[in-house]
């Protein structure tokens, strides 16, 4: 199975090489300042730690694959240009997520001009691993129950896809969510509870920790997605 990018604390150092191998374990704080100083290559080493975070918001915002890797490379690019106004306020995964949510918002306004951000209108309210040694019978059964827990979510509205996927998938919490939004606590609980009860009205199952495993994001995706930031972002 190819591996994912899914690690919240660290890079994974096999999927990095070169020089910038050494610094996988860095935290951001530490990679923020080497980039600041000149050293862009550490950029790769934040963009691989948080690249499934970034994939999972853009896609919940919008709906489909369509446009993904191209907001995900915008947002990327954006949070480069603009590190040095990185204040340390909020952790640099919630601001990172905060530009790809504006993003992934520009490029649905695109699609549908009438589609407002979460944050401009707070009435838009609508409507763990496996065992080891799976039997075929139950990776076929996991991957079903991913394929019908995604398409589910993709039925959802917009702005409680988007709560859903940040509190349920990524595991965030109330605060850090209503923080990446910008919208009360509140209104997070209230949108995660009708996203849930949108759910269980289609699943007739009970998903477990398949949630945990939903829309994940591939190694070759996110290679290729790094690789057209960092052309991007070195002349």
């Amino acid at each position: 199975m190819e591996g994912t990018v899914s690690g919240h604390e660290h890079a994974d150092p096999s999927m990095l090489s070169g020089p910038v191998e050494s610094f996988a374990a860095e935290p951001d704080d530490a990679l923020i300042r080497r980039i600041c100083a000149g050293e862009t290559a550490c950029f790769e080493v934040l963009m691989r730690r948080h690249n499934e975070r970034i994939y999972r918001t853009v896609r919940a915002v919008l709906g489909d694959d369509a446009d993904v890797e191209d907001v995900m490379q915008q947002a990327y690019v954006s949070a480069y240009q603009h590190l040095e106004r990185f204040e340390g306020r909020a952790r640099f995964s919630t601001w990172m997520t905060r530009i790809a949510i504006n993003e992934a918002y520009a490029r649905l306004r695109k699609r549908h001009r009438t589609e407002p951000a979460p944050w401009e209108d707070e009435r838009a309210m609508a409507d763990e691993p496996e065992a080891a040694g799976p039997t075929p019978e139950q990776v076929a059964a996991r991957q079903e129950i991913h394929t019908l827990l995604e398409r589910a979510v993709d039925t959802l509205s917009v702005p409680n896809r988007t709560v859903f996927v940040l509190r349920s998938v990524e595991g965030l919490s109330t605060a850090e969510t209503a923080e990446c939004l910008k919208i009360s606590e509140e209104a997070v609980k209230t949108r995660l509870h009708r996203a849930n009860e949108a759910l269980r009205l289609r699943l007739a199952v009970q998903v477990g920790d398949a949630v945990q495993d939903a829309f994940r994001f591939y190694r070759p995706r996110c290679d290729s997605v790094v690789a057209q930031v960092m052309a991007r972002i070195i002349h």
